[in-house]
């Protein structure tokens, strides 16, 4: 089936004619169609399969026709970060070049001046992340009620970063009937209610089971102690054919360490992680791109969806706290038909992530040797999980080599006093003090008189003067 066939216009035929596409993706083969006709749809297809063509092609040519006015976009994409609803924009002005739409994205790390006046001018397609969008409502410069197409893009991402409740109020703020389309690599059960609250009788799409990997990605597993991390991933750099790597991390200062250390040693390497500044990052991403730089040090925020097709390889450095973040970020080599590797280190205290990871793919990951590195030894850390763990008296831990040298310390107390006291030298005779020397030591005790004998302050002889002066009488008395 040729894209000619799904009933797209000739102005977006030609868009993609020009970037070489011939043949749809199976989810762009069937929910292109169904958008097209005004049906709700549910998209459930692994990463790098094409969602985003999926719904920007039809709502290209339903918005055609038409004309949006100042602050009331006629469409809106929610993408949950900045990167994905850059990218979506990208792609909107790569389709739409031979129509002529108004597109504005609100994203953060930009300033709102310039995101007022595209909304001022009125906008067709709205790309926004939920948290800018509400900003710029509550300020009142845009207004919801003409929304005639809502996609909702990475919806399981939403829910992992806490914008459920933001896409809630969103979609209750678009009163006018609307087509909805949510789109997503996986979906958990947990917005199954919003599904069902957001979408009427939509057409299911699922053209992959939920958390798989295609097919074309090699993937596997090196075996490593922690220590030896670092050193493992030069290795694996050196001997494979990288053309250009994402290496992801569970933490922001572990992605600035580790690009620091492929930097000293001689890597072009790149980082890329949600504390950076907007600008940096677009910059990061572009010269990734463009091949400027080549290993890109990432955290999950460039685990979904960007579309960088060509990435040859995927490096987990950290094995990911959740199974579902693995797919997500293997699924940025082996895209659209492309081969791919993907090299997964664990160390021994890692087995338990691990083997959530190997549950969800239902099979083992083969392991990956490197030569003149040495084997992991998971008997330290099986030997220290069984330890019995002993508490002081209030619960606390004790620390650790401490715990058995306290009672021979105790044992040893009296024979260690009777020879410290043995070998102390005998103390010089006190000397003389002067009188003027206040020791405690040598100061006589203080006799005090009784209680009764004590002379009682007040007025008596210390009578101030100005009482005892005879006071004038005036010749009115």
């Amino acid at each position: 089936m040729t894209f000619a066939e799904l009933g797209l216009s000739s102005q977006t035929l030609s868009a993609l004619e020009d970037l070489g596409y011939e043949t749809p993706t199976p989810i762009q083969e069937q929910a292109i169609p169904a958008a097209l006709t005004g049906q709700d749809i549910l998209g459930i297809a692994q990463t790098g399969t094409g969602k985003t063509a999926a719904f920007t092609l039809p709502m290209i040519d339903i918005l055609a026709k038409g004309r949006a006015r100042a602050r009331m976009p006629r469409s809106l994409i929610l993408e949950p970060t900045r990167e994905l609803a850059a990218q979506v924009s990208e792609n909107f002005e790569k389709y739409g070049k031979y129509h002529k739409l108004n597109m504005a994205l609100l994203i953060g790390g930009v300033s709102f001046g310039e995101q007022e006046k595209k909304l001022e001018r009125g906008a067709d397609v709205l790309i926004a992340t939920p948290g800018r969008l509400l900003d710029h409502f509550q300020r009142g410069k845009i207004m919801l009620t003409g929304i005639q197409m809502l996609v909702i893009d990475e919806a399981d991402r939403m829910l992992d970063m806490g914008f459920i409740p933001d896409v809630e109020r969103i979609c209750s703020l678009i009163t006018m009937r609307h087509q909805t389309m949510f789109f997503s690599a996986t979906m958990a059960p947990e917005i199954k209610h919003l599904v069902d609250r957001f979408l009427n009788a939509p057409k299911v799409i699922e053209v992959s089971p939920p958390a798989s990997v295609a097919e074309t990605v090699e993937q596997w597993l090196v075996k490593v102690n922690a220590r030896d991390k670092r050193e493992a991933l030069r290795g694996l750099l050196r001997q494979r054919e990288v053309a250009n790597a994402i290496i992801f991390c569970n933490r922001k200062t572990e992605v600035d360490i580790l690009y620091k250390s492929l930097k000293r040693h001689g890597f072009n390497a790149g980082a890329l992680h949600g504390d950076m500044d907007q600008p940096k990052r677009m910059e990061m991403l572009a010269d990734f791109k463009s091949g400027a730089v080549n290993i890109l040090v990432a955290s999950d925020v460039a685990a979904r969806g960007l579309d960088i097709p060509t990435v040859s390889h995927v490096f987990n450095f950290d094995v990911p706290l959740n199974a579902d973040d693995y797919v997500h970020r293997i699924g940025r080599t082996g895209r659209a038909g492309r081969k791919g590797e993907s090299f997964l280190l664990s160390a021994p205290s890692d087995r338990k992530l691990l083997a959530a990871i190997i549950a969800m793919l239902g099979r083992e990951l083969p392991v990956f040797d490197i030569p003149d590195l040495a084997a992991p030894e998971p008997e330290a850390v099986e030997e220290a999980e069984e330890k019995p763990r002993r508490r002081t008296r209030g619960g606390r831990k004790p620390q650790a080599g401490k715990a058995e040298a306290a009672p021979r310390k105790t044992e040893s107390r009296p024979a260690e006093k009777a020879k410290s006291e043995t070998a102390r030298p005998q103390r010089a005779e006190p000397r003389e003090h002067s009188p003027r020397d206040h020791s405690p030591r040598e100061r006589a005790p203080r006799e005090r008189a009784p209680r009764e004998d004590r002379p009682v302050l007040g007025l008596g002889d210390h009578t101030p003067d100005f009482l005892l002066r005879p006071v004038p009488i005036s010749k009115s008395q």
